[in-house]
């Protein structure tokens, strides 16, 4: 059975890949997308294998919008016309259509892991667990959530390689 420790290690080693391929997407060997395409279903299984520290309620760290728009807005025109999907809803009908980003998706994810990150920095391990299961169930699992689904549907289309070339060999 694993230990907490060992929960909360594997959490912030994936955290840390995450924001180091976000912080380096430019740099990073091999297709960018791809490897963003294997490792959220990873930080999807990490984060709600924390669920063990219970469900404070903390609250979402605030973050420097102008950086915050920075990162977007260096996201969004690197995916180019890979960011945009539409999302559907089985609600009323003005939200029938409504569009997603992957960039502000990969945005929002990065900032709460890096507040967690931050926390262990500070050797408050039981905090950082904790604000990341908060965060994960008030706000950024959803972008998680379409995160993985959108660069599931950019895979099967062929589409994850940015510089315009095929994923397939």
């Amino acid at each position: 059975m694993e230990t907490i420790s060992e929960k909360l290690s594997e959490m912030a080693s994936i955290a840390e890949t995450f924001c180091g391929l976000i912080d380096n997407y430019k740099q990073a060997n091999g297709p960018w997308l791809e490897e963003l395409y294997a490792l959220l279903p990873r930080l999807h299984s990490a984060v709600t294998a924390l669920n063990t520290f219970g469900n404070s309620q903390l609250p979402i760290p605030s973050v420097d919008l102008d950086e915050r728009f920075e990162l977007y807005s260096r996201l969004r025109r690197a995916l180019g016309e890979r960011d945009s999907y539409w999302l559907e809803f089985d609600a009323s009908p003005d939200q029938i259509h409504m569009s997603g980003s992957l960039a502000d998706d990969l945005t929002d994810i990065y900032f709460d892991l890096q507040h967690g990150l931050a926390l262990l920095d500070e050797a408050w391990p039981q905090r950082a667990a904790q604000a990341w299961q908060c965060s994960y169930q008030m706000h950024w699992g959803q972008h998680l959530v379409d995160a993985e689904r959108h660069l599931y549907a950019l895979k099967v289309r062929d589409q994850l390689a940015l510089n315009g070339t095929t994923t397939r060999q």
